[in-house]
């Protein structure tokens, strides 16, 4: 629960501090860590990538 909380919180935090792409970073992550994965990573990173364009166009 404490995690969750603090959790929580850094994202509010880095929401009024940053803006969006604070936000949008750990889908831009996963994404690009998806993306090394050989024949299969692209494919599996279109996920990741339509959170990111979401939360930040």
């Amino acid at each position: 629960m404490r995690t969750v909380v603090s959790l929580s919180c850094a994202l509010l935090l880095s929401s009024l501090l940053g803006g969006c792409g604070a936000l949008a970073f750990p889908c831009r992550a996963t994404s690009a860590v998806l993306k090394i994965v050989p024949v299969v990573g692209h494919a599996a990173a279109v996920p990741t990538d339509a959170c990111a364009a979401v939360i930040d166009p």
